[in-house]
This record gives C-alpha cells, structure tokens and sequence, in this order.
C-alpha cells in the first residue's frame, strides 16, 4: 500500500480498508527505521490515523498543517513524497527528523520545540486574509505541550481574532473506553452537523428578537448549552476562550477522523477538536513504556531491547545527583517534562517527594526553582542547554537579579547529532557567561561532572553546568583538584598551548600525542570554568605565543571569545590566537563522530589547525 502513495493527492480515492492497510505500513515502514537510526518513535505511531485522516480531507501544501513538537511528523514525512529517503532520516544529508521547509513544501512551518504550532497557524490565518487567499491552516499540538504558556497565549488571541483556525489536541495521556467512545462520536456528529449549527444559530436570534425578554432568554440557553457539555465533556475551557469544543474522539478510528474533519473544513468560527491517542500504537513494547521510545536510540525489534550499551552523561548526572541528594535533604531537583532525558528516574525512585516535573513550561522551571532558592531549597534545574533558551529572560530578571542559588544542569549541551538544529545546544556558553554573577563551567568526564555538582551546591549563586550528549567517559589523565575558577594543567608545551572547555578535552588529548608523533610540542589546559575565567592559566599558555581555544558551542562569543578578551585586557595582543569552535551557522543534523570530523574538530582536525598556527602546513 504504501509504494502505491507518492502524494497526499494518492489517498483521496482509496477505500477505509485501504487505508487501514495503509496505516499499518505506515507503522511497521516507521518501526523498522527507528530501530536502525534511533529517533522518536512513540509519538510518530500514536498520530498515524490522525496523519491519515487529516490528508484524506485536507489539500496540503495548499492547507496548511502546522505539527506541534515536530516529533509527531514520521508519517506525515513518509505520505509528502518522502517515501523513497526515509531511510536517511536524521543522517546527515538525509532528512530531518522534524518538519522542515526547505526539505518539502508540505512542511508549512519549522518546529522542534513545542508548544509554537497555535500560534504558527493562527499567523497563517491572518496573512491569508490579508492577502485575500484561500485556504485551511490545522494546528496539530499534542505530547505535554498544551501545558506551555505559549499555547494558551495562542488559544487567547485566536479567540479574539475569531478566524478559522482547527486546532487539534492530540491527547496521548489517557484512555477512551468503549462507552465513552460511543457517546463521544455521537456528541461529535451532532455537534458538527450543519443542522445543529444552523438550528443552533436560528434559536439564539429568535430569542434575542424578543423584547425585553429575548437576551435574558439568550443568556439563559447558553449557560444551559455550557452547562450541559460541561457535565458530558471536558470542553468548557477551550469555549471560554472562543473556541467550538469538539470531542473527546478516538484518534485511532479512522473513519470517524475523516468524518469529523470533512464537516469541520467548512467551519468558519475556532475549533478544538479532542483526539485520544495511545502513544506507541501498533508496537507493544513502545505501547508499555512510551516514556523509554518517546526518543530512542537504535533498537531489536523482536525484543524491544535498546542497542546502547554504555551509560550516558545523563546517567552520570542523575547518578551523582542521587547521591550528593543523600547528605543534604534541602536538595530537589526540577524537569521540564524531560525526567528521563535528563537522567532523574533513578533519583526520583531513592528520593520520592524531592523530584519536581513541571511539564513543558520551562520559564516556570525557572521562576519556581528561583522561589524556592530563596525560601531556602537548593534546586537543581536538569534541562536541556537549547530548552533553557525560552527562559533566557527568567534567568535574568528572577535568578541573576537577586543572587539566588539555582543550580542548572544543562544536559545536551553542544553538538547533539542526529536532532539538528532545533536541538544542538550550541548557545548557552554565549548566553550565559555575560549575565552577571554566573558561574559557568563545563566537566571534561563523568567524574568531574559529580564533582562540579558538589562544588556547585556550596556556591552562594547561580550556577550552570554543562555537559553534552554522549557516552560518561572517564579519563585516565590526572590534574589537580577541583577549584573555584581554577583551569587543570594536563600537559606542558613549548610551541604552543591547547586550551579546552568541557567535553572537547578528549579530543584535545589525542591531538596533543598525535602533534607530539609529528614532533610538536603543545600543552594543554582543561580550562573547567567559563566564568570566573583562569587568567593566570591564559597567562601560562601564552609564554609560547600560539594558543588554540577549543569549545563544543558557538565560537560566536562563547569560550574563546573569553580567552581573547582576557589576553586584550593583558596586554598580551600579540599573541597568535585560533579559536575553534561550531561556526557562526545552525549545524546540520548527522551523527556526532561525522559531524566533528567533516568540521574539523575531531583530534585529527585539531592536530591540523595547530600545524597551521605553527606555519607546518
């Protein structure tokens, strides 16, 4: 069935046993690659229907479908004509694992956080009319992001606004019985249907045509039509806000689906119409832990069994979170939906009660973790460094302005890999080390990560400690103890000096012996803190001359920039100075090894860089 698909336009003809059939290619096509490539797989199978359903009615890329957490997007990519490279997905040159525009039209907006697609769509709606154009804008949101502020700032204005705008509410955090399913479609046809609609409109203006009685008897009917649904539907919040309620309907009968989006195509008021899905559908493993295949990495079909086999740096965290969590009962720990993600099940089992997940609201995380440091918590905020950007202003205004001691592990930070752009976190170097009283710094190893946590808990402000996506290395190089604003001397140099933040030592480590087989001399720091910054360390390395800065973000402003303005401020302007860093662009998605190596920031890019610095090239 699904070689027979090349376009939307392909689905129109076909009968619902064809599309049930189809529905199941669709699921195993997206089962088999994510096994081989990783990716987010729970989510992608719980909306197939619902991808189904939406291009059977809708004309895209005429209409526009805006998907939420883009995640959801495996089989709307795989109908859009994209069939024949979705055995590239998330390799680099290959496509995205989130909606893209320049991949495809039919990718109306770019997405890879959450929580954007309402008020995407609703900024469709209004260009349309502005421009005199004709078509539907559907928003597809879902996956924990309705608890995003963004979302109800959406659902506000498109209640003012009073365009067309479909929203539909892909709930995958509960079931739908039989009965209530029954009651449900029954409710949806009935109140979709044009007689209800125009009996509906014809009674409200009878009663206001009345005198004197006409609208109290109007007030009177909608407050029983609120009442009524309020008792049979959990709808009355989205009425509030201006929208016609419709649902909640089994995101997973396909019939109905179609049925409920062909009568809502001609809806010219907002509509929210309540999906249940079940996250992980047709895959009984990702049907009993969704959480474990939201984002997975490869992967046996037959047994469900992850193909990882070393712990992470997430793991690492978590570990170490856990325990430091057993001498200081003031320690709790916040998520924003990424408990899991970030390494937290396990401290969230040995301490119960002391792990806070807000859900999708990450400047919530912020301003509740600021109040509860100044209550007298220590909070620890687990987030990841390209989430932490949509509280950029909490961190400011609610944290830095009042000297709190919030404790942010930025997991993820630097070079992700096969997420992309929308998911490196590339920039949190350059945010953060211009607000003042941060301290900033980033572990080279699993070990001295747990070691900056500790330091961090002592500390008297705020504090970010970032570390990156990959295995907990433990490096056997040695230097000295951890201390404040103190850089670690791994290797001495009389030609020049390597200068590493973070996760980049490693690859440090193996230039610095691959430069000494080629008979250069280079030293090298592990720099450990961004801010306050080691400037007798920048001092030290710049009696040779040469020194190379190497940093997993931006080097837009970033680590090197620090060491360059350090060396201004000294005086010693003369020194010849590389940074070494991701260029001022959004990194393509591919896998990480791949990615440095075409970027020249593996050892072997490094030992070239430092070769040119010399004039060896």
């Amino acid at each position: 069935m699904l070689e027979r698909v090349n376009s939307p336009e392909d689905l129109k003809g076909l009968s619902i046993e064809e599309l049930r059939e189809l529905c199941q290619a669709l699921r195993e096509s997206i089962i088999r690659q994510v096994a081989k490539t990783g990716g987010h797989l729970a989510p992608s199978l719980g909306v197939v229907e619902l991808t189904v359903a939406l291009h059977v009615v809708f004309d895209s890329p005429r209409d526009k479908l805006i998907w939420d957490v883009g995640h959801q997007s495996y089989a709307h990519k795989l109908l859009t004509g994209r069939r024949g490279r979705f055995h590239t997905l998330r390799q680099r040159g290959g496509i995205s694992g989130f909606p893209k525009p320049s991949e495809s039209p039919h990718d109306a907006f770019g997405t890879g956080h959450s929580s954007t697609s309402i008020s995407a769509a609703l900024g469709f709606l209004e260009a349309r009319h502005r421009l005199g154009e004709h078509y539907k804008v559907v928003a597809i949101i879902g996956d924990g992001a309705m608890t995003a502020g963004l979302a109800f700032e959406g659902l506000n204005h498109a209640g003012q606004l009073k365009r067309d705008l479909i929203v539909v509410l892909n709930d995958n955090e509960m079931s739908i019985s039989r009965n209530v399913g029954a009651l449900s479609a029954y409710l949806n046809r009935l109140l979709t249907g044009e007689f209800y609609q125009r009996l509906r409109g014809m009674a409200r203006e009878a009663l206001r045509s009345i005198p004197r009685l006409g609208p109290s008897f109007s007030r009177l009917a909608e407050r029983l039509e609120e009442a009524l649904k309020g008792v049979v539907l959990p709808g009355l919040l989205f009425e509030e806000l201006g929208f016609r309620y419709i649902g909640p309907i089994d995101g997973h009968n396909l019939e109905l689906l179609i049925e409920t989006f062909q009568r809502l195509k001609k809806a010219q008021e907002p509509v929210l119409v309540h999906v249940v899905t079940r996250k992980g559908k047709g895959y009984a493993p990702a049907e009993a832990d969704p959480s474990c295949f939201h984002g997975t990495g490869p992967f046996d079909v037959a047994s469900g069994r992850s193909l990882k086999s070393a712990p992470s740096m997430s793991d690492a965290f978590g570990q170490a979170l856990t325990e430091l969590a057993l001498g200081e009962p003031r320690l709790v720990a916040i998520t924003a939906a990424m408990k899991e993600g970030t390494g937290l099940r396990a401290f969230e089992e040995a301490h119960p009660g002391r792990l806070y997940d807000v859900g999708i609201a990450e400047p919530h995380a912020v301003v509740f973790a600021a109040a509860l440091a100044k209550a007298g918590l220590r909070p620890v905020v687990a987030i990841y460094s390209t989430f932490l950007q949509r509280a950029y202003d909490m961190l400011i205004h609610d944290v830095a302005l009042q000297a709190l001691p919030v404790v942010f592990a930025l997991d993820r930070a630097g070079l992700v890999g096969e997420d992309g752009p929308t998911h490196h976190g590339m920039f949190d170097l350059c945010y953060l080390r211009h607000i003042p009283g941060f301290t900033v710094m980033a572990p080279k190893d699993a070990p001295e990560l747990k070691e900056m946590l500790r330091l961090a808990l002592t500390l008297q402000g705020p504090v970010a400690v970032r570390y990156g996506r990959g295995k907990a290395l433990e490096l056997s190089c040695q230097g000295s103890p951890l201390q404040l604003g103190r850089a670690e001397l791994l290797q001495e140099g009389g030609d020049l000096f390597i200068l590493a933040l973070g996760a980049p030592v490693a690859e440090a480590l193996k230039a610095v012996e691959l430069l000494k087989d080629r008979g250069i001399s280079a030293g090298l720091y592990n720099m450990r803190f961004l801010k306050p910054l080691d400037a007798e360390a920048v001092r030290h390395a710049s009696e040779t001359g040469r020194i190379l800065t190497l940093e997993d973000g931006s080097v837009v402003g970033g680590f090197g920039s620090a060491v360059a303005e350090a060396l201004a401020e000294e005086g010693l302007g003369a020194v010849r100075l590389r940074r070494l860093g991701w260029p001022d662009a959004f990194i393509e998605h591919g896998a990480q090894e791949e990615l440095r190596r075409a970027y020249g920031l593996d050892a072997e890019g490094l030992a070239r860089k430092a070769e040119e610095l010399l004039g060896k090239s």
